[in-house]
């Protein structure tokens, strides 16, 4: 489908839902129900993704495949990057 870029968007069974714009306005309560138990989706306007509805990240914290990516994102912050010699560190930007 194409939705590769938004694919942290995922329904309880790990797929990428999608719900049309008109659908979403006329059933968010629906859809907000879903989103409290979990589950995300991927608006779409003319079959294009234009929006996410997705949990907050406070219950994100409850997955364990989203809690292990996190740990892996900050233990990569702490490390920093080499740029051509440049060494960034995320702490260093805040220093500017």
């Amino acid at each position: 489908m194409g939705y590769a870029a938004v694919s942290y968007v995922l329904g309880r069974d790990g797929t990428i839902q999608t719900v049309g714009l008109m659908t979403a306005n006329q059933e968010i309560s629906k859809l907000i129900r879903h989103v409290e138990r979990g589950e995300g989706f991927v608006i779409t306007r003319r079959a294009r993704p234009v929006a996410n509805l997705a949990p907050r990240a406070g219950n994100k914290e409850a997955d364990p495949k989203w809690a292990a990516a996190d740990r892996r994102m900050v233990a990569r912050l702490e490390v920093g990057a080499r740029l051509g010699g440049l060494r960034v560190v995320r702490e260093d930007l805040y220093d500017r």
